[in-house]
């Protein structure tokens, strides 16, 4: 299959990403305007300029928008805030559709706001993330399930993405995992991808790529040892899908595992973002063809444009061609 026609394919699919659907802020500051308060004495960030994106789960929707698929949807938790009705703008504004997003006046918008100096256009200074960091009611818990249930027939393909590294406070509970694991075995013929940064190994039946790094964390809470293949049959996992960065992805199913690189990058102007636009295209190109080194391969291709470009890059069509 040609790239036209996997990008032909590709934009028919209807795709519902899960999870923590974050806000990314962008935040120019001049180093200039760093006056002391007068009441503390502590200076001032001045920031000049703000731009906003979709973060975490919704960076993967903005990468399967710009891939072309028509029909994106997100699912997740927003609070009641200015974040939430920014983070609504930036989804509207990428045709994503953010009516599954479910408000709840409780909590804060998962924000990450990113802190950039105009002089050298580097972000050189701590992020300040807005985190929620108390589990999610058990009425808010199943509210999440119960829209997950009525609405997750409509797409072909679900990627979910637990971005939460805290212990609590995370969309993807126990419950909605759950949910999630009995929807992929009663529909084996829907594409469920999972990327979890600290939980990988408590998914069952489902697509787990995680990078290398988490990969080798969940594999030693689980196993107590490094052994990937052992992980994947602990997870039931028709594939565990590990990134190892620019040397490309180790691919292990029930029959083994194979090596599928790709080409080294060797001044990538930033990688962030790079994880979650391999999901969305390799999630994609698995959809049509299931063939897993052909979704690596694409996945890959779609990761080496995005890490050429500032923050979280995105790969259209007209590039991958």
């Amino acid at each position: 299959m040609t790239t036209a026609e996997l990008l032909e394919k590709i934009a028919a699919l209807r795709v519902l990403v899960v999870g923590d659907i974050c806000l990314d802020r962008w935040c120019w500051y001049d180093p200039g305007l760093a006056l002391p308060s007068a009441e503390t004495g502590i200076p001032r960030i001045g920031v000049v300029r703000t731009e906003i994106t979709p973060g975490a789960g919704g960076t993967v929707a903005n990468n399967l928008a710009a891939l072309g698929v028509a029909n994106v949807a997100v699912l997740g938790v927003v609070g009641a805030d200015g974040f939430a009705w920014e983070l609504r703008q930036a989804l509207a504004a990428r045709g994503i559709d953010g009516s599954l997003l479910l408000e709840v006046p409780a909590l804060q918008t998962f924000t990450y706001t990113k802190l950039i100096n105009t002089h050298t256009d580097e972000e050189d200074l701590p992020r300040v993330d807005f985190v929620v960091t108390r589990a999610l009611s058990e009425e808010v818990e199943m509210r999440l399930v119960r829209k997950f249930i009525d609405n997750v027939m409509r797409f072909d393909v679900v990627i979910v993405s637990d971005q939460a590294e805290t212990s609590a406070g995370g969309v993807v509970t126990p419950a909605l995992r759950g949910a999630i694991e009995s929807m992929a075995a009663a529909y084996p013929e829907k594409v469920v991808w999972v990327d979890s940064r600290a939980r990988a190994e408590h998914f069952q039946g489902v697509i787990v790529k995680p990078n290398l790094k988490e990969a080798n964390e969940a594999s030693m809470r689980a196993l107590g040892r490094i052994d990937f293949p052992a992980l994947r049959a602990h997870c039931a996992a028709p594939l565990l899908v590990v990134t190892h960065g620019g040397e490309g992805v180790r691919i292990y199913d029930s029959t083994g595992e194979e090596w599928v690189k790709t080409e080294a990058i060797s001044s990538p102007v930033d990688i962030c973002g790079a994880g979650d636009s391999f999901s969305a295209g390799a999630a994609c190109a698995y959809a049509v063809t299931r063939n897993a080194v052909t979704a690596a391969e694409f996945g890959n291709r779609v990761a080496s444009i995005t890490i050429m470009k500032k923050g979280t890059g995105t790969a259209t069509p007209a590039q991958l061609l």
